[in-house]
């Protein structure tokens, strides 16, 4: 006879790693250079003027200055006009 009860696997007690996505500076903050503004799945966010985007979809600033955030009405790939909030950082004077 077992003297401990047979402990069982659970399959639920696995999970992945948090992602931390989401928009790392506000509109009207300042931006340094290379610095990342918007972490993202796809294109949820474009960049604008002064922004690049990483092969990730990540927005980074290409120069010092405020960023800045608007909505813009996109053609997407299906030819359906979609609103997309475009990042543009502005240069520090």
């Amino acid at each position: 006879m077992a003297t401990k009860k047979a402990g069982g696997t659970s399959r639920v007690l696995r999970d992945s790693n948090p992602q931390y996505l989401g928009i790392k500076i506000a509109d009207g903050a300042m931006a340094l250079l290379g610095q990342i503004i918007v972490r993202q799945r796809g294109t949820r966010f474009v960049p604008g003027k002064n922004t690049f985007m990483g092969k990730d979809h990540t927005i980074h600033s290409a120069l010092q200055g405020i960023v800045h955030m608007c909505t813009k009405r996109k053609t997407s790939f299906t030819g359906k006009k979609v609103q997309r909030v475009e990042i543009s950082v502005e240069e520090k004077k």
